[in-house]
């Protein structure tokens, strides 16, 4: 079954609504609405007061590991392999230690951390400032903290792109529907002229289902609920020393890394 951009638009804004209020809120949606048919909620739907992921270097042994964990994101949202850095989208990648924690390394760093790929990912700030700058509110921060994308609203102006101090946005200068190497019905294409980049898998949460790359992350991606002390995502912050990238901006991001030391090398 296919779905266009109304129709998943509707599904947006209930899972939005699930954020807001839980499956009650999704369920009084359904009693009333003449549409209910076009909101696809699962009763099983999670939901958290702040979604938040934790990424375990440690687990990430070889170029397979990481590939697995990019082509399981890109595959299901259409992410279009354009073929250069020029026009490339991307919503998960990877970088090297200096790029992704600029100011936050030294001389006697083990080499092999220096040289570790990290995966890069909308951070989904606490304090989002793409939110802030968007003026058609095309990007919006859920209550659960996911910041979402409307490409409708989208008008292409790129102050999101601007205001981002992770470069985790993208954008669209070519048509990426030819570029979609096997399109996922499930899931809207995008047009030209349009900002794109990770959802955390909103879609996925409002059928009861993990992120798709930490289902194909063996472990190295831990997703959860902030807020819940007794979550697994509480549970590894509280034993393992971690960090965030860029902390002195003050986003307050809510994707977090165990470097480890030389063991992780």
């Amino acid at each position: 079954m296919s779905i266009d951009r109304r129709e998943f638009l509707k599904f947006a804004g209930a899972s939005t609504l699930l954020g807001l209020g839980g499956i009650t809120a999704v369920q009084e949606l359904l009693k009333t609405s003449a549409g209910a048919s076009h909101v696809m909620v699962d009763e099983k739907a999670l939901s958290a007061k702040r979604w938040a992921m934790v990424i375990d270097i440690s687990k990430f042994k070889t170029e397979a590991d990481y590939k697995n964990v990019v082509q399981a994101c890109h595959s299901i949202h259409n992410v279009p392999d354009i073929g250069n850095p020029k026009d490339e989208v991307k919503w998960i990648w990877t970088d090297t230690y200096e790029h992704t924690f600029p100011g936050q390394g030294n001389e006697y760093m083990p080499e092999g951390l220096k040289h570790k790929p990290f995966l890069l990912l909308c951070n989904h700030c606490e304090q989002p400032p793409c939110v802030r700058v968007c003026p058609t509110k095309a990007t919006f921060k859920r209550k659960d903290g996911i910041v979402m994308m409307d490409q409708h609203r989208c008008i292409g102006c790129r102050f999101c792109m601007a205001a981002c101090p992770f470069g985790a946005r993208s954008f669209n200068w070519r048509d990426p529907r030819p570029f979609i190497k096997e399109q996922n019905p499930e899931y809207p294409t995008r047009t030209m002229g349009v900002v794109e980049k990770c959802t955390f898998c909103f879609e996925r949460l409002a059928k009861g289902l993990q992120p798709a790359c930490v289902e194909k992350s063996n472990g190295g991606l831990i997703f959860g609920d902030l807020s819940d002390p007794n979550s697994e995502v509480r549970k590894v912050l509280s034993t393992h020393y971690s960090i965030r990238r860029k902390p002195e901006i003050g986003t307050q991001p809510s994707v977090y890394y165990i470097i480890g030391g030389s063991e992780n090398a």
